[in-house]
């Protein structure tokens, strides 16, 4: 959205790889969504609930019907009752109108009932469809979009719907099966009357045409722009912290008020739009009073209408207008309904990992033996952030990544991953290009424990099971005594049962830091990720950590992104990655002896932890430790 804006995770991410965000005006995989595609979404969803469709549609016209009674008894009693005297018809007339006004109102509480569910079935079906789609887009798509605007995608496009599978679309047909059958009464009353009648309303049923046609539009970038304004007020909602610590708080405010403004702005232009066509309708009922007072007044004086004709005509040329009329507020409300589907449907279109992989083969179980065959990477056209990096990581050994911010650590994890392919080369799993095999199946045998050691709003030991749903209490508490959680969960009075707030926000750092080790041990995975997993921890949380991650390596493929480089004196490879390249690899020793970049940082880093400040002339600071460690099936947790 427009206006002054604070970096975004995205933004801060790409930062810190070394790469400019990625627009989030473009999503990737988007396409540009035709209105032909929207229609056969509506025609889908119209087929899935057409039993309730028709049933609704069935009870409208009984409604419809039962309300001709009452305009159709006027004729009788003016021109029987009263003008001929047959004072016997007084009452069967009355009853015919009563029973029919109680048809009508039944009628009329079943269509509400019948399509309310519908349409809330179909809303909910939709929500469940859109997301189950949105969570398995590729993570670059995440990259690119703000988590705000997806919800809005999620919860509020569907809300159209009821339009198209509740009462509006039936009110619509029903409305128009109730003017054709009005009409058919009009041109027995009065032909020459009802033949100008229909074109003044012709004329308006063309601007009505067009309306909807410009007012589609306006619909759709009210979804987009509502998108934007929820998501950057979701962002900075849940960092709200950052915005307090930084008086951010005026900034914020400017922010979402552009972006209230844009959508005020919008609404204004359609509720312009729509009062036109109201307007127009106004204007419309005017004229045809104004033809039947100067025509059906010429006709009464000329003894071609009766008065009680008249009167019924006045009536039934209510029933042909007002459907017309109210096409207005319908058809605006189903013109909105088809830009949520327009908007759904450029999610629903795009391609998901399970669809990219399609084809591919299952993966196994696996070993751990992890190689990067001439591997380069670019987020961005002609900006490469790894330069053909080529490296083995047996099973059981240890790799460490060494480098300065943005050398391309966090791509090379990304790639482990398999959140991004790379552009050319290959990264083999056990000898297999992981392009070749399910990613379901790959990462299935994956655990992670993220920088931003994300946790759900709920128990500590629910989340802790997140990794494995199906682990007894046992197995959770086992995790946690390794990952030494267990001192401080036991502090809680509700213990593992303690409720840790949206993103762990009622634990610190450290312990965040621990329940995320915990998880991710009792996943048991084949290869674990651990990304800056000592960042959060003092001087003795670390010495635990490092402890219990002493025994996780035992037998396991273990790749190190160093923070601090003495803890990884025992690797049995070290890497030093700049510039997105290769620039030094063998040991701790080995590297000291060469006196090269590695030599450099360590001295740095060695330099500040004696003196401990920062000098100003320093041009690298050095980063939390990230591993990632892979291990046999033999291994047991």
């Amino acid at each position: 959205m427009r206006g002054l804006r604070v970096p975004t995770p995205s933004a801060r991410k790409a930062e810190r790889v070394g790469r400019p965000p990625v627009s989030e005006k473009q999503p990737a995989d988007k396409k540009k969504v035709t209105p032909g595609a929207a229609m056969r979404e509506a025609r889908l969803l119209i087929h899935q609930h057409r039993g309730r469709l028709v049933t609704g549609l069935v009870l409208m016209l009984i409604s419809r019907l039962a309300g001709l009674v009452l305009p159709s008894s006027a004729k009788y009693v003016i021109d029987d009752v009263i003008g001929k005297g047959r004072h016997d018809l007084l009452l069967p007339i009355a009853l015919a109108a009563g029973a029919a006004t109680i048809v009508q109102a039944f009628a009329s509480f079943g269509l509400s009932q019948l399509l309310g569910v519908a349409a809330q079935r179909a809303i909910t079906d939709m929500r469940r469809r859109v997301q189950s789609q949105v969570m398995r887009l590729p993570v670059r798509y995440f990259d690119s979009t703000q988590s705000g605007v997806l919800v809005a995608r999620i919860m509020n496009d569907a809300e159209g719907l009821r339009n198209l599978v509740g009462t509006g679309l039936v009110q619509l047909v029903g409305g128009l099966v109730t003017a054709v059958i009005g009409l058919g009464v009009l041109l027995y009353l009065n032909w020459r009357l009802t033949i100008v009648t229909v074109i003044v309303l012709g004329l308006f049923g063309g601007g009505m045409a067009y309306a909807f046609k410009k007012l589609r539009p306006l619909f759709r970038e009210r979804g987009k722009i509502n998108a934007e304004v929820t998501g950057r007020l979701t962002e900075a909602l849940g960092g709200i912290r950052v915005v307090k610590s930084y008086t951010a708080e005026k900034r914020e405010e400017i922010v979402f008020t552009h972006g209230a403004h844009r959508l005020f702005r919008n609404i204004a232009q359609s509720m312009t739009g729509v009062s036109a066509t109201t307007a127009g309708s106004t204007v419309i009922i005017g004229v045809v009073g104004v033809l039947m007072v100067w025509l059906g007044g010429n006709d009464i004086l000329a003894g071609r209408m009766t008065l009680g004709d008249f009167v019924m005509y006045i009536f039934f040329i209510g029933l042909v207008a007002a459907p017309l009329v109210s096409i207005a507020s319908i058809g605006t409300q189903i013109t909105e309904a088809f830009a949520g589907l327009d908007r759904i449907r450029e999610i629903l279109d795009m391609k998901t990992e399970d669809d990219l992989d399609a084809d591919n083969q299952r993966m196994g179980v696996i070993r751990g033996d992890v190689a990067f065959d001439g591997v380069s990477f670019e987020y961005d056209p002609g900006r490469p952030v790894l330069k053909d990096v080529t490296f083995t990581a047996p099973a059981g050994s240890t790799t460490a990544l060494v480098g300065s911010s943005g050398s391309g650590k966090s791509t090379l994890i990304s790639l482990v991953m398999a959140f991004n392919r790379p552009l050319s080369g290959s990264v083999r799993v056990d000898g297999r290009d992981l392009t070749t095999v399910k990613l379901r199946d790959y990462r299935e045998q994956v655990a992670s424990v993220l920088q931003e050691n994300f946790l759900f709003d709920g128990t500590i030991a629910e989340n802790i099971a997140y990794a494995r749903p199906q682990a007894s209490r046992a197995e959770v508490e086992e995790a946690c005594r390794l990952a030494h959680c267990e001192e401080f969960i036991l502090r809680f009075p509700q213990g593992y049962d303690t409720v840790v707030g949206e993103r762990g926000i009622k634990l610190s750092g450290g312990q965040r830091q621990r329940v995320s080790i915990a998880r991710a041990l009792l996943a048991e995975p084949r290869i674990l990720i651990l990304d800056e997993a000592t960042s959060s921890l003092d001087s003795e949380s670390e010495e635990m950590i490092q402890d219990a991650l002493r025994r996780l390596r035992h037998g396991r493929t273990t790749f190190v992104i160093a923070h601090r480089l003495s803890t990884i004196r025992s690797a049995d490879q070290i890497l030093v990655l700049e510039g997105g390249e290769i620039v030094e690899r063998g040991t701790h020793d080995e590297l000291l002896a060469k006196n090269g970049r590695y030599r450099q940082l360590y001295d740095k880093q060695y330099k500040l932890e004696t003196n401990r400040f920062v000098n100003p002339g320093e041009d690298w600071t050095p980063e939390p430790a990230r591993v990632v460690v892979a291990r046999p099936p033999s291994s047991q947790v």
